[in-house]
């Protein structure tokens, strides 16, 4: 059991489900303790935030939340059953889906879940009830309003306004339409495989398409095929390894959508924080986008830059074509 992953987790928490199908996928040990949203696990060493996964590997007791990289260090300790792709430059792309659906798709799980009525008074008590299923309702019921108000006041951070909210619906429409189109092609993302941005797309869909009222309604009107292949991705323990795509042209949509809604505020952000400011203003699908500065999504975009730098010249090349045009390239641009 010493190499066993420990987990704390939400049900709510759309990187906990991505972590989790993950490892069911490439079949690695782990145990999951649901913990609760209110709780400062005053006992145990639990950074905060709440919506990250708190993970313990093995008897080390240093504990670890950022979903990406603690994908990429389990590459390096389990072989086979691989979430990256066999060619640098499909894994340069394969992380920059990863973090669109981290850093911008939250951004429609969070305004969903907490803009309109409906989906706070579901979402406020499920996330109650998800780890205490025995908690009496008296006592669940002013928890979850307590918990309701506190992500409402948080909906700035992430970007969600009057102004912005619209945006962020017309791109998760865009995003349903494109990724129905991906799945009947080859069934995942980038192959006939499923790699680590398939499964973190699939964590903020566990909550858009079956969770929150609205955006599930959405989805259910666009594809359902999307809604089927959500519950698919639950647990791929019993799939057999596929291949990686060569071909990229059936990606290039997905990727002009990265580019048209992400990258703006990627740029703009760093940008922000390098002269010191606490807000950014970035033009987004033609909109103005104002928000404060967020120092973890500059440490984003270091980390494509790194991964970019890291690549052949001949690769940077090839990275350069398939991205041409899609609006990411100036990310690795400006590096």
């Amino acid at each position: 059991m010493s190499d066993t992953i420990h987990i704390l987790g939400l049900a709510g928490s759309p990187y906990t489900r991505k972590l989790v199908a993950t490892l069911r996928y490439r079949r690695i040990p782990y145990t999951l303790e649901w913990r609760h949203p209110m709780d400062s696990y005053k006992d145990r060493i639990a950074p905060k935030p709440a919506l990250l996964p708190t993970v313990y590997f093995g008897d080390d007791p240093q504990p670890v939340t950022d979903t990406t990289p603690i994908l990429r260090r389990l590459e390096g300790h389990h072989q086979g059953r691989s979430i990256l792709p066999d060619t640098p430059v499909m894994r340069l792309i394969n992380s920059l889906i990863e973090d669109y659906a981290d850093e911008w798709l939250t951004k429609a799980m969070f305004h969903y879940r907490w803009r309109y009525e409906a989906d706070i008074a579901y979402a406020s008590d499920m996330l109650i009830y998800w780890a205490a299923p025995t908690m009496p309702t008296e006592q669940a019921a002013p928890i979850a309003m307590q918990f309701g108000d506190r992500q409402i006041s948080r909906l700035g951070y992430v970007g969600s306004n009057e102004v912005t909210g619209p945006i962020i619906e017309a791109g998760y429409l865009r995003f349903l339409e494109l990724m129905n189109n991906l799945i009947q092609h080859d069934g995942y993302v980038l192959g006939t495989r499923p790699s680590s941005a398939d499964f973190a797309l699939y964590g903020q869909l566990t909550q858009l398409t079956s969770v929150d009222p609205t955006p599930m309604k959405a989805a259910e009107m666009v594809s359902l095929r999307l809604r089927a292949w959500v519950d698919r991705l639950d647990d791929l323990s019993g799939l057999e390894e596929g291949s990686w795509r060569s071909e990229t042209t059936p990606i290039k949509p997905l990727l002009t959508e990265v580019g048209r809604v992400y990258i703006p505020l990627l740029l703009a952000n760093a940008a922000a924080l390098e002269a010191g400011e606490d807000m950014f203003t970035a033009t987004v699908d033609g909109a103005e986008w104002r928000q404060n500065t967020f120092p973890y999504q500059r440490k984003c975009l270091t980390w494509l830059r790194e991964e970019f730098a890291a690549l052949s010249a001949a690769d940077q090349a090839t990275a350069l074509v398939v991205l041409d045009d899609t609006g990411c390239e100036p990310i690795f641009a400006e590096g």
